[in-house]
């Protein structure tokens, strides 16, 4: 069935049918628009459009059809001739109830009525999404409150830097990710507004009361331009422009992990269960989840490109092109909630090499600014100090040692201002809580701000 054809004399082409159809992949909103739809109906029967006998036969055949397709007894087929899920639904339910199916689409368009669909679908997939990065974040939060004292390097252009906890290192994450959480509570505020009731472009000439559509459907009110509400995906824009900066975070952090999973390093020990092995090395353990989670950030960014580019040429109002931004919205949006789905447990799951992360940071000289820092407090300028810290550096380079290990004859042989109190001023313990600032690494800040993060997740909704 198509819902056109009174002026067509052909046959459609079965090649322009299979190119132009959409149903095999927008049946996955199927739910929505039979949701769509039953609303719609309501509105009509309360503005005196449809009679109630219709309202109650139309709405009971979506209820029986959303019904049978959500237990598998009724199959969408891609064989069926219905063009997309629209006429899918609309035929069978005038195959089932007869002449009142025909008066579904009353007052409605499919370019509004995909809209809808689209923007119902875009909208409980950000509250999935919103969820699972919650569950990330509360993970986050656990690794933290045990690692207040958990001692490690930290780094720039990936040389080690100076000393942190993991506690802080995992903090730097929650940030990001408590900004993505935020960004998809933006988008939702921002696109929920009805688009129903706009017709192909410019609105129809029946009494429809979009507010109530809207208030049926939970949005914040109807669309305020016709033309607008059928013509651009800007939300989806926004939405794989946010899930590609979640990707990038979690392809960030990913590739930390296997750094840190290296031999070189062994920070972390990845669980048996979120790790492969070789088909030939037998020794081999390989963080597979963390490189694929990290693959598929170019797929996501890709999603939003293919999106982008799609929609830089289109014309007011609508046009055909738009129908590309199903399958790959689909598809970013399937990816991301699987990356985060598996990342939440890898992480849950791994154990952190602690007496490495501390030893990685003595043998690292990540002290070194706090050697300066003492000799400061000492009197000495901090350019000359500076320059007394490298020469020492530069003798534990040629002995294999840490500072923390250089005799104090080896000190004064240096500067004669090193005194026994060096060592407990370049502990790692020391130079962790003498960061005591707002955002810093000192466990007295940290045990502050992870008291923040509590409260925040504790919260019902960032909305």
């Amino acid at each position: 069935m198509k819902l056109w054809g009174g002026r067509f004399t052909k046959e459609t082409n079965q090649l322009v049918h299979n190119f132009n159809e959409s149903l095999t992949f927008d049946q996955k909103f199927y739910r929505q628009d039979i949701e769509g739809s039953i609303a719609h109906v309501k509105m009509l029967a309360k503005q005196g459009i449809l009679s109630d006998k219709d309202r109650e036969d139309i709405v009971k055949g979506l209820e029986d059809i959303r019904k049978e397709l959500d237990s598998g007894k009724l199959v969408i087929s891609s064989d069926s001739g219905y063009e997309d899920i629209h006429s899918f639904v609309e035929g069978t339910l005038t195959e089932r109830i007869g002449e009142a199916g025909k008066r579904l689409h009353t007052g409605r368009s499919r370019n509004d009525q995909v809209a809808l669909d689209m923007k119902l679908y875009a909208r409980d997939e950000i509250d999935e999404i919103e969820g699972l990065v919650k569950n990330l974040l509360q993970e986050l939060l656990t690794i933290m409150e045990a690692n207040t004292d958990t001692f490690m390097p930290g780094f720039t252009h990936l040389q080690k830097a100076q000393p942190i906890t993991l506690a802080h290192h995992m903090g730097a994450y929650f940030e990001m990710f408590s900004r993505d959480r935020s960004r998809l509570s933006d988008i939702r505020r921002r696109m929920n507004y009805c688009p129903l009731g706009s017709g192909a472009l410019a609105g129809t000439t029946y009494p429809l009361d979009r507010a109530y559509t809207a208030e049926l459907l939970g949005f914040s009110g109807p669309t305020l331009n016709s033309m607008d509400a059928v013509s651009d995906r800007d939300y989806l824009i926004e939405l794989l422009s946010a899930l590609s900066i979640i990707s990038m975070h979690l392809s960030r952090f990913c590739e930390e992990i296997i750094i840190w999973n290296t031999n070189e390093y062994q920070f972390v020990e990845l669980d048996d269960s979120y790790s492969t092995g070789s088909s030939i090395m037998p020794q081999k353990k390989n963080p597979d989840i963390a490189e694929l989670i990290r693959g598929k950030s170019g797929r996501v960014y890709g999603g939003l490109v293919s999106l982008l580019t799609t929609m830089k040429g289109i014309p007011l109002a609508y046009n055909k092109d738009m129908q590309e931004d199903k399958e790959l919205t689909f598809d970013v949006i399937d990816t991301v909630k699987g990356c985060l789905a598996l990342f939440t447990g890898m992480i849950s799951s791994m154990s952190f090499r602690k007496d490495m992360m501390e030893a990685s940071a003595k043998k690292g000289f990540t002290n070194a600014t706090d050697a300066a820092d003492y000799l400061v407090n000492k009197g000495v300028a901090f350019r000359d100090a500076h320059g007394i810290v490298g020469q020492l550096v530069l003798l534990c380079i040629k002995k294999g040692i840490a500072l923390d290990d250089l005799s104090l004859e080896e000190y004064k042989k240096i500067s004669p201002v090193f005194e026994e109190d060096v060592y407990e001023a370049i502990s790692m313990k020391t130079c962790v809580e003498k960061r005591v600032t707002v955002g810093g690494p000192g466990e007295a800040a940290m045990k502050s701000v992870i008291e923040i993060y509590r409260k925040q997740l504790e919260a019902e909704s960032l909305l």
